[in-house]
């Protein structure tokens, strides 16, 4: 019976780990619950990854994200809403401050659905600005959809995104032949703000986009909100607490009918299916903590003195000059596993061996896997000063979680008994001949002195000569 439910606890525990790492509870702001029907693929995807979906409106007061001063939700989505304000609970620094509490937010918006003033608000603090004007869309005349955008071309139709760095994880890349296109329907653009360095964009709009309100076309195409690769159509933002916040430009790449839509783009041959429901899956478990995650295992640090490892682990003392070795255990959150986690090509974790400021700023080298983690490890030598000194882990990579690690120790300096005898060191040599011609001269003097016979003197006194 025991064993029994043993199983029965572990496999409770299997599931809660198969959602996101940070829990499943999800709140979803919706308007009409009628709505959910256009959503259900979607919807029914989250379900189907663990998720415990709890579905308010935002005209009700009673929707709270915290109960007596705790986060009662793990995650919000908010799909567009038609009343120009939200809640009394769903104001703008109360979401900053569900953020703070380590709360993930994704946010969509939609050209036909003027944006909520409060939302507006919350995006202007994190430096994201949209178009001043509420029925802006972004259109493109060279990468439309001719099958659902024949004359508005209001559809864009776009590849994957790219690596934003070579050194940086790209989540979103999809196939490894990365030929699957994205329909982004009736979208809004976003401009990110140079006083934020958290935001970092997913998907830019291709270069001839642009951003205008079809109901003053002239005079949009003459003075366009922004063009081209300016404009964000998904961009997010990942808080020091590792909180993330995404803006998704487009609900309606939610929807059921752009999950299995054919597109065509203007310069190909064929149609195709939208890779949307895979793409999006991987924009919401990105938001939602299912990816991109890091959590750190064990750390240690020892005495390495040529090659022989000390018994001791993690001392609170060093000697100046030690060689000393560090390993750090870390682990990746994938979908519903931990595995070893394996930096992007040009990447390192460095460690930094510093006081006030780095006195050594070192990469870590992968020295072993485990089926769950890689424990990357160096080798240094402490600098000749003594003082109270830090070994630093800080790893801060866009879309992935935040790794601070910090570990305080002592380097005392040599004591007397430690220091290496004046023989042993070759520029002392001449000073020790020195005092060892000085020591024999004055003994010889001394024995000389003593041993030579005194000069005999005669009656008068006088010596003889």
């Amino acid at each position: 019976m025991r064993w029994l439910l043993s199983l029965l606890l572990l496999g409770l525990l299997a599931a809660v780990e198969a959602v996101s790492s940070s829990g499943n509870k999800l709140l979803v702001i919706l308007e009409e619950l009628a709505d959910k029907s256009k959503y259900s693929k979607y919807f029914g995807d989250l379900e189907g990854r663990g998720f415990e979906i709890k579905y308010e409106s935002p005209k009700n007061e009673k929707a709270a994200l915290f109960v007596l001063g705790e986060r009662a939700f793990d995650h919000v989505l908010i799909l567009p809403s038609k009343s120009k304000g939200l809640g009394p609970n769903l104001t703008p620094k109360i979401f900053l401050d569900f953020i703070n509490a380590g709360g993930n937010i994704l946010l969509t918006l939609s050209a036909s659905t003027p944006t909520p003033s409060a939302l507006v608000s919350l995006l202007l603090e994190l430096d994201i600005h949209l178009p001043t004007d509420r029925n802006a869309l972004v259109v493109d005349h060279f990468n439309y959809d001719i099958t659902s955008a024949q004359e508005k071309h209001d559809v864009i139709v776009l590849p994957r995104p790219g690596s934003l760095r070579p050194d940086v994880k790209n989540f979103f890349a999809g196939r490894a032949d990365n030929k699957d296109l994205i329909a982004f329907p009736r979208g809004v653009g976003q401009i990110l703000g140079n006083n934020n360095p958290l935001l970092t964009p997913i998907l830019r709009a291709p270069r001839t986009a642009y951003s205008y309100n079809p109901k003053d076309e002239a005079e949009a195409v003459e003075d366009p909100f922004a063009v081209g690769e300016q404009l964000s159509l998904i961009c997010t933002l990942q808080a020091r607490n590792s909180a993330r916040f995404t803006v998704i430009g487009s609900a309606e790449m939610l929807e059921n009918d752009w999950f299995d839509a054919k597109i065509k783009k203007t310069s190909g041959t064929n149609s195709a299916k939208s890779a949307n429901q895979a793409f999006l899956k991987e924009v919401t478990g990105w938001t939602f903590n299912e990816i991109g995650i890091l959590k750190v295992g064990r750390i240690e640090h020892y005495l390495n003195e040529n090659g022989v490892r000390s018994n001791v682990t993690n001392p609170k003392i060093y000697r100046v000059k030690n060689d000393v070795t560090y390993e750090i255990e870390v682990s990746e959150y994938s979908w519903d596993k931990w595995i070893p986690f394996t930096p992007a090509t040009g990447d390192n974790i460095q460690l930094e061996f510093s006081m006030l400021s780095p006195f050594h700023r070192l990469n870590l080298k992968p020295s072993e896997t485990t089926p769950t983690s890689t424990i990357f490890t160096t080798t240094f030598k402490l600098p000749d000063q003594h003082g109270i000194f830090n070994f630093k882990i800080n790893h801060k990579r866009p879309f992935l979680s935040n790794v601070e690690e910090k570990n305080t120790v002592t380097v005392r300096h040599f004591a007397h008994d430690e220091w290496p005898r004046s023989w042993v060191i070759s520029n002392a040599w001449p000073w020790i001949a020195g005092i060892g011609v000085t020591v024999t001269g004055w003994i010889a003097f001394v024995a000389v002195w003593l041993y030579s016979a005194p000069v005999p003197l005669t009656a008068g006194g006088k010596k003889v000569q």
